[in-house]
């Protein structure tokens, strides 16, 4: 079915301005971390002073070791359980699968009181576990969701014939679905490293000492215990935000294939 030029060009329209509301904002925050106010030396030099002011190479450092022990934690369980839900058939494997959704239907806010108790009660509040682990459980819960659906519709025959040659489940999984889910789980890591370099209220809650806290709780605590200025909020918004920034810009073609991917499996 052909589209008319008219359609074309309200799809365009339509899709513009969108994107106009979308991208608003952002430059806004960009444009001002470049102003001049009262505090701020205007420029470039609104970074530095944004850096140094906020502590954001601590903040930093905290948010790039909870990032990575999230990811490093939660992508092998959730290949691993992907796969066992997705590719193999056991007793009880329905009734597991929606106990993993309820971990991505279950909002934080409603379990972040009796689970800042639980950790509490282990002597884990205050420590980097504390902001790690709830992240990992939520991780697992979407990846395990992610995987499942990729590892359920992949090529049956290539299992067999692993199998056929002797392989066994682990090596199946390891050496000939990981290698063909790559850019499944590129997207995964892309997202779990958004989810995990964003959030907010676990570390807030999970952790008060100034040595724990993340790049994007130390933004919120930078206005006003630092500076009363838009500028240097501004750049330290965009210092925050650059480490997602850069890591959507280098894995952005797997992480569209690996979405594409998804979209088009049934």
């Amino acid at each position: 079915m052909r589209i008319s030029r008219g359609e074309q060009l309200a799809n365009y329209v339509i899709l513009g301005v969108f994107a106009l509301f979308a991208i608003y904002p952002i430059l806004t925050v960009v444009v001002g971390a470049f102003g001049h106010d009262a505090g701020s030396p205007g420029g470039v030099a609104n970074f530095g002073a944004a850096w140094e002011q906020g502590h954001f190479a601590s903040l930093m450092r905290t948010s790039v070791l909870v990032s990575a022990l999230v990811l490093a934690i939660a992508t092998p369980l959730s290949i691993m359980a992907g796969y066992a839900l997705g590719a193999m058939r056991f007793r009880g494997q329905t009734v597991l699968f929606y106990v993993f959704l309820l971990g991505i239907m279950m909002p934080a806010e409603a379990i972040i009181v009796p689970l800042y108790y639980d950790l509490r009660s282990l002597g884990l509040t205050n420590t980097i576990w504390a902001i790690v682990l709830p992240q990992v459980a939520q991780s697992v819960a979407f990846g395990t969701f992610w995987l499942r659906t990729y590892f359920r519709s992949s090529s049956r025959s290539i299992v067999e014939a692993a199998r056929l040659d002797g392989a066994t489940s682990w090596q199946t999984l390891w050496r000939v679905l990981v290698p063909l889910a790559r850019p499944a789980i590129t997207t995964l890591l892309v997202l779990t490293f958004m989810w995990t370099w964003n959030e907010f209220l676990i570390p807030l809650v999970m952790a008060s000492t100034d040595e724990l806290r993340t790049a994007p709780l130390g933004l919120a605590f930078f206005q006003g215990q630092y500076t009363q200025g838009f500028t240097l909020l501004a750049a330290g918004a965009v210092l925050v935000a650059l480490p997602v920034v850069i890591v959507y810009l280098f894995l952005q073609r797997h992480f569209i294939a690996g979405m594409l991917e998804g979209a088009v499996r049934e």
